[in-house]
This record gives C-alpha cells, structure tokens and sequence, in this order.
C-alpha cells in the first residue's frame, strides 16, 4: 500500500492583471517570488477571459490590480480572476488594489444616488475575495463595508521620510487641502516633530464633480514652507488652487504630497502651471512618461505592499502598517 503524505506546507502565488503589471512585479521583487503565469485577453465583444497557467489548488493567493483607467476593465478582470481561483480551490484569496476604484462614492450625499465603494465591497466578496489589502482609502469608514479582514496600508511614513529629509522643519506647516482631512494632517505633524497646521476653508457643489471654490487659509503660513497633503490628486483643480492661496497668504516654498497620482485630464498641464516647488507621490498607479514633468517624484509603493504581503502570509503583524506610524 502506498503511503498518503501530508503536507501543512503554505503556498505563496502572487497573480496580476493587465492593468499595472509592473507593481506586481516590484513587489515579487521584493518577496523573491516569480509570479503566476496567467492567460488574459479580451473577446472581440470586450468580454474579458482569464486561465491560469499553473495549479493554485491550496494557495494564499494575493490577487494585485491597481484601478487604473480604464477603472472598470480592472475591477471586471480582477474580479474575474478571483472567481476563477475561488473555483480552482485556492485556500486563501486577498485582493490587492493599491488604488481602490469608486472609494470617493462612498455616501449619498443627496436622494437617490449610490454609494458604489459599497457595492465593490460586496462584488469582491461575492466573487470570492476573503481578505482586501489597500492604500490610503479615500474615507477610512470603507473598510467597513467589507465583510472580511481589510489591510487598510499607509503611504504616511513613506511620504513624511522623503519631505523630512527634504524640508527645514522648523519652518515646515503641514496644510490640510480641506477640513475633512485635518486628523490626517495632525499624523504629519506628529511624524515631523510638531510642525504647525493649516487648512484651506473650500466649498464643494455635490452636483458638479472635481470642481470646488477655495476660500481663505485658516492658519499661518507666512514665510512657511507649506506641504499640502492630500490622498489623491485627481485632476489637480483643487490642489493647485490651494498652491495660489497659500503663496497668496505669503508661504515660502509649496510642496504637494499625495499617495495616488490620478491625473486625470487637464491634470499635469494644471500641474506644470502653478508655482509649486515640487509634487510628490507614490506608484500606487502607473504615471506614463508623457505625465510626468521636472518637479515630480515618484516614491515606490512595492516594498510596503510586499511587507504586508509577507506578513498576511505568515499570520504576523500588520498593525505598524495600519497606523501609519512606523
């Protein structure tokens, strides 16, 4: 008779979509691991098919795709991927998605209207997800709406180490493009020794998307080298308004540091145009070469994802990623 071996032994797969396949190389990189060979191509209809190309039976798979435009081909191929691990009996499935897709829609601001980041929540589970693993979400309240463990990672002290090691901090105000992300501002200012805070007072119509009217600087930041620090920059409109207001109110120098880099439309013009010393963001999201420009930098993403990565798998901590205070 033949002897049936058991074995305990944990499989680490790391699979990526089309959408941003270098991240998900940086970060095998990172974890010495190659990634899963998978088959994807679209139907002549846009109907998207995926087969992986080795066996995953029994695997912690981490799943990464980064929501970049197109926003719904990713989500659609992400999704399809998780379905068919789920289906190939992978023991455990975590989406990794750097930038999460519709995060912004996470509450009604009027009637009828929906709040999407809910349903992507719902959508991951259903097809199978058991565990999510994002950066820097629009509102932290999302991590709610998944009903799984969530790894809600900080780009926090990536972004304070590099405009630390930049800045003079004893002139140094960390600046709040709007109220809501004040407490976020405060974690700068611990992370910096202290610095003082600012924010810009700015009133937003719900009905017009990406346009808001920036009011006045509530603090002082005269003779100040001031970051704004925001989670994305998307098309730039109220960033760079916030960049004149602070010059306006006599600032020295402004930085922009944000985790991702959006840029949407008239985004990198808006950006080349205004007077701000230097932008500063992570690759949460591929930046083409046609969008960048002198004064940006790029931080990498990768290594904090595959710490995280090489935790989950290894059922460690992930609390120092969590809080951001590493």
């Amino acid at each position: 008779m033949s002897e049936l071996r058991l074995t305990s032994e944990k499989r680490l797969r790391i699979f990526t979509g089309r959408g941003y396949p270098e991240l998900a190389e940086g970060v095998a990189a990172e974890l010495g691991i190659p990634i899963t060979p998978t088959s994807a191509y679209d139907f002549a209809n846009g109907e998207i098919f995926v087969r992986f190309e080795e066996s995953v039976r029994g695997s912690d798979a981490f799943v990464i795709q980064s929501h970049c435009a197109p926003v719904n081909k990713q989500i659609m191929e992400q999704l399809i991927m998780v379905d068919a691990l789920k289906r190939a009996s992978a023991k455990r499935i975590t989406v990794v998605a750097p930038f999460y897709g519709y995060a912004r829609q996470d509450k009604k601001h009027r009637g009828r209207e929906p709040i999407s980041a809910r349903l992507m929540a719902d959508l991951f589970k259903t097809a199978g997800a058991d565990r999510l693993m994002v950066v820097d979400l629009h509102t932290s309240q999302i991590q709610g709406f998944f009903d799984g463990p969530v790894d809600h990672l900080f780009a926090l002290p990536l972004l304070t180490n590099y405009v630390g090691s930049k800045v003079d901090r004893s002139k140094l105000t960390i600046v709040s493009p709007d109220s809501g992300r004040v407490r976020v501002a405060e974690r700068w200012s611990d992370l910096l020794g202290g610095c003082p805070i600012a924010f810009i007072h700015k009133m937003r119509d719900p009905r017009i998307p990406n346009e808001s009217v920036t009011g006045k600087v509530v603090g002082d930041v005269k003779g100040q080298t001031c970051v704004v620090i925001d989670d994305m920059i998307d098309t730039a409109g109220t960033i760079t308004k916030a960049v004149d207001a602070l010059y306006a109110d006599g600032a020295k120098d402004v930085i922009i540091a944000a985790t991702h880099a959006v840029f949407s439309g008239p985004a990198v013009e808006r950006l080349k145009a205004s007077n701000v010393s230097e932008v500063v963001v992570t690759d949460t999201l591929p930046i083409p070469e046609d969008s960048r420009f002198d004064n940006l930098t790029v931080l990498p993403i990768a290594p904090l994802l595959a710490r995280a990565i090489r935790e989950v798998f290894e059922d460690g901590s992930v609390t120092s990623l969590f809080d951001g205070l590493s």
